[in-house]
């Protein structure tokens, strides 16, 4: 299965949270709705807003991904979002 996603999420206070899914819109909701199933750490932060999607193929090409983006200074995770930085740079 080749669906994997990128995303990116800016809650209170400007943090950026990072995580893969196969959908989006789905797991967004999921951590909006502060139960069980989105993470804890965002839970009580709203407001939330989804900043970033980027389709990235295999689950492991998405993990690898996700690694390589939670490692990022805020600095060059704010230039990621705005797409300063592509996804083969990082």
């Amino acid at each position: 299965m080749n669906n994997w996603f990128l995303y990116v999420i800016r809650c209170r206070h400007g943090r950026l949270y990072t995580g893969i899914t196969t959908n989006v819109e789905r797991r967004f909701a999921e951590h909006k709705s502060n139960d069980k199933k989105g993470a804890k750490c965002l839970r009580g932060k709203a407001p939330l807003t989804l900043v970033m999607k980027k389709k990235i193929g295999s689950k492991s090409m998405a993990l690898k991904m996700e690694a390589k983006v939670k490692r990022l200074s805020k600095i060059k995770k704010e230039m990621f979002v705005e797409g300063k930085i592509k996804v083969g740079e990082i």
